[in-house]
């Protein structure tokens, strides 16, 4: 079960210090060490979040042309609708940020940064690249417009691009949004050691309850991602402590549950998860869980569900068909997954997309045209297990078993249980070349 993506919407504001951040794979430490900086959104409070929304409309009531409450309240729809998982908000979102740019269609970047929010909450990451392009052409020293290219050019395969973005938010505002997703590109480029020390020291700084739910998660996954169970279980678990409405540590709790054999306790966290947020993501986990527990009935109402929650995201101007790969992957319609994956790729040529094109291609009998693919996935981001078990059974598919050694051994070695149904796949196979003579 793979973490969906790292995109943060800048709404909530909490202090944040850090000291020391280093050279760390190249971004540097920002001075001075103590701002005021955006936190990640995502544990505000749903009722402060309705709060913001409900004061907004009461001002433009009597303030029509007030643009900066405009831009805001479309930020505010953008967050409502990640938490509540509603895309049916992003056309008011739209409406509130088009109306800001009609009062003042020069010089807004706030309503630009918020286009561009709007556009990668859609999967729309060229037009949100051009919206914080258009940002930074009217306020260059605007770090939250740095944050939306960032995770724009980080999804259109243009890694270079995203860490000289984050280096800019780092430089201009050092906070947990800037440093969250300098410690995801770190990762991404296989700098795990690196990628925790950096959560680690923005968790040290902060004080707010939802800040700490959020760096214990990010710490958790980190941990996960290494298939270190223990320390992932105590990140979880602290986070919980801080803040228990934040759902992700709960989705994070079903991961350890399911890999320390207690099918149940992953179930019945999945399933809160996915009933409370469901998002193609919860529910296609949920349905694999649910799977993998013998109830094959209840595994395929998920998949339903899975497949309306995504229809309902391209009908409010959402672009996925990532996901809808996925979806077909799960249904075992492989040309399906073929399809969609390559027009997914054609828009976005980013590490996922690359390894959800090529095992639909092998899942489909082409393993020549996956392999490249699949290779190009591990090398962009090289401590990701399951890039490497998808290479790794498609080698062996194709006749190279000493290819697919080195790849399952890399499996074991990144995080065996990086799959509850994949990693004994993984393990049972690798035995089985490990064997042979």
């Amino acid at each position: 079960m793979r973490n969906p993506l790292r995109t943060l919407v800048v709404v909530a504001v909490a202090t944040v210090t850090l000291l020391g951040i280093g050279a760390l794979f190249g971004l540097r430490s920002p001075a001075p060490a103590t701002r005021t900086a955006a936190a990640p959104a995502a544990a505000a409070p749903a009722d402060r979040l309705a709060s913001t929304i409900a004061r907004a409309q009461d001002r433009l009531r009597d303030l029509p042309r007030d643009h900066e409450t405009w831009a805001a309240l479309g930020l505010a729809y953008v967050e409502q609708a990640r938490v509540t998982a509603d895309p049916s908000l992003y056309p008011k979102a739209e409406g509130a940020l088009r109306r800001s740019l009609d009062v003042r269609p020069e010089e807004n970047a706030t309503a630009l940064v918020g286009l561009g929010a709007l556009a990668n909450a859609r999967h729309e990451f060229a037009a949100a690249r051009q919206h914080a392009t258009d940002a930074l052409r009217a306020n260059p020293y605007n770090a939250d417009a740095y944050g939306v290219l960032a995770d724009a050019q980080t999804q259109l395969g243009a890694p270079a691009a995203a860490t000289a973005a984050i280096q800019k938010m780092l430089d201009l505002r050092p906070g947990l949004a800037a440093y969250a997703r300098a410690s995801y590109d770190l990762e991404q480029r296989g700098s795990v050691t690196e990628a925790t020390e950096l959560m680690r020291r923005a968790l040290d700084a902060a004080a707010d309850p939802a800040d700490i739910a959020f760096c214990r998660n990010q710490l958790g996954d980190l941990a996960w991602s290494t298939g270190d169970l223990a320390s992932a279980e105590r990140e979880y678990a602290a986070g919980v402590a801080a803040d228990p409405s934040y759902l992700a540590l709960r989705r994070g709790q079903a991961r350890v549950a399911a890999a320390r054999g207690d099918l149940a306790t992953a179930v019945a966290d999945a399933g809160a998860v996915a009933s409370r947020t469901p998002t193609p993501d919860t529910l296609l986990e949920y349905a694999t869980l649910l799977r993998l527990a013998g109830d094959a009935t209840a595994a395929a109402r998920q998949l339903t569900l899975a497949d309306a929650a995504h229809k309902l995201f391209v009908a409010n101007g959402g672009q996925d068909d990532l996901t809808g790969a996925q979806i077909a992957l799960a249904r075992d319609d492989a040309a399906g997954a073929v399809r969609l994956a390559a027009a997914e790729w054609q828009r976005r040529p980013f590490a996922d997309v690359a390894d959800v094109y090529g095992w639909s291609l092998h899942r489909a009998g082409r393993d020549a045209e996956a392999l490249p693919l699949l290779r190009q996935a591990v090398a962009a981001s090289s401590r990701n297990a399951g890039y490497a078990y998808h290479l790794g059974v498609t080698l062996l598919s194709s006749g190279d078993q000493a290819g697919a050694l080195a790849a399952l051994r890399q499996v074991r070695a990144i995080n065996p249980y990086f799959s509850p149904v994949d990693g004994p796949t993984a393990a049972r196979a690798l035995s089985a070349l490990e064997a042979r003579p």
